[in-house]
């Protein structure tokens, strides 16, 4: 019944709808008025059409009903984190993040009461020893554990190596042959205002120092049994950060090809801070709110909120539990569990995909032409790169281009935030010696709020 009503239409090609439009537009610029570019230098289009691609559009093999509510927990009391974890578990997380700042801190102890079948544990070691993860031989290689340890990621953030770089891969290695993982941070360049072609290519080009490092010295079959993480940082730009998302996955699978690993890989998200602010901190639930929306849709294995006063407050339980209960909304009452590979089929998104996925693409092998990620983070192009990006960024937020509700736009002048703060919620300048500069995070406000602080009465 339903061929034969559609049927009773004839088909219409992008061609024909373009031609509609110039003739509805009365003489005006079509490329002019309907078309925009964004930073990546992709053009977006009005419309998008089936016949624009050339070959058919595939399913991808991610499950949106499977993804987890994650919480993240700074240890800094092994019996109280454990507490705080448990308690996270009860009111509805799925999944935990500790972070563990030194080797004091017992993993056995820390998941006391914990089921490591059903629930995901991640490990982001702020330390570098493989001599630590070697004592919890009974955590390491089950598949619901997974270790971070990225020192390619702590050479970027911080400027310096652990130790040097001979030791740090060193121990690195006998670290990835004990945990069967590799784990790449994108969420910096994200944070410190890299665009989407970037962070995905010097994600790839970051995996790739990884892939080279280990392509001769791991066999066939270990290398197949390695799990690959990927942090990601997502911000509000919806349907682009969908997009960024699926293109990470099409990347992984081509330069993993290459090397004969493990072409699946696992993707935990949080919400970018670079476009949380201080003042009306409320719009900062919002932000999130989509962000996680994008995450989901994107096909990340498990999502970690990012709480509304993360910027100016300390950990506290209010923030942490409404940060949760959002993604328990999406999960339980908007639905967002319920159908696998929600975005797939979608022109838009598939033509923003494929585009990502190209430019990142051509910019990796830039870098590699060049002498690879960390020769060019030694000579400082990496940094100047995302230093340009982040200057162009901020310029649309000083002209109110880039639209932050409460601080650029529509602020309220009554709003006070200088008895609020219990963190510095600014770029810290900490001189020291480092072997490259290393790349700093910064939020787009962060001027415009500390002007704001100063006239506070």
């Amino acid at each position: 019944m339903s061929k034969l009503l559609f049927n009773e239409f004839e088909a219409v090609t992008s061609k024909q709808w373009k031609q509609k439009i110039q003739f509805d537009l009365k003489g005006a610029d079509y490329n002019e008025n309907l078309i925009w570019k964004t930073n990546e230098d992709i053009d977006v289009k009005p419309f998008y059409h089936s016949d624009e691609f050339k070959d058919p559009l595939t399913i991808s093999n991610t499950k949106a009903t499977q993804w987890q509510i994650c919480q993240s927990i700074f240890v800094a009391d092994t019996i109280k984190s454990n507490k705080k974890a448990v308690n996270a578990i009860e009111r509805g997380a799925e999944s935990i993040i500790f972070i563990i700042p030194n080797e004091t801190i017992s993993l056995s102890r820390l998941i006391e009461n914990i089921d490591t079948t059903s629930i995901s544990l991640y490990f982001d070691l702020q330390f570098l020893s493989d001599k630590y993860i070697l004592q919890f031989t009974d955590l390491i290689n089950k598949e619901n554990i997974f270790f971070h340890v990225d020192i390619i990621g702590n050479l970027a953030k911080n400027g310096n190596w652990f130790s040097s770089l001979q030791e740090d891969h060193h121990k690195f290695e006998t670290i990835v042959n004990q945990i069967n993982t590799l784990s790449i941070d994108l969420s910096l360049y994200q944070n410190a205002g890299a665009n989407m072609v970037q962070q995905l290519a010097y994600g790839m080009s970051q995996a790739n120092e990884y892939l080279n490092h280990f392509d001769s010295t791991l066999e066939k079959d270990k290398k197949q049994s390695i799990k690959i993480l990927f942090n990601v940082s997502v911000g509000t730009n919806y349907f682009f950060e969908i997009a960024k998302l699926k293109a990470l996955r099409i990347l992984w699978n081509t330069l993993a090809l290459e090397y004969g690993f493990n072409t699946q890989c696992h993707i935990v998200v949080t919400p970018t801070k670079r476009n949380k602010t201080l003042y009306d901190y409320n719009t900062n639930m919002l932000r999130t709110t989509t962000e996680c929306m994008s995450a989901i849709l994107g096909g990340a294995n498990t999502v970690c909120n990012l709480a509304y006063d993360a910027v100016y407050h300390k950990n506290n339980e209010f923030g942490e539990r409404i940060a949760r209960n959002q993604l328990l909304i999406l999960k339980h009452e908007s639905y967002f569990d319920k159908v696998n590979n929600p975005s797939d089929g979608a022109y838009y998104i598939e033509s923003l995909t494929n585009q990502l996925a190209e430019k990142s693409l051509e910019l990796f092998k830039n870098i590699e032409v060049n002498g690879g990620f960390l020769n060019q983070l030694k000579e400082g192009t990496i940094q100047r790169k995302i230093k340009e990006s982040a200057a162009k960024e901020q310029q649309q937020f000083d002209e109110a281009k880039e639209i932050l509700l409460g601080s650029n736009k529509h602020p309220n002048p009554n709003d006070k935030m200088k008895q609020e703060l219990e963190l510095y919620p600014f770029v810290k300048i900490n001189q020291r010696k480092t072997l490259i500069e290393p790349i700093i995070e910064k939020r787009l406000a962060e001027k415009l709020e500390q002007e704001r602080l100063k006239k506070e009465d």
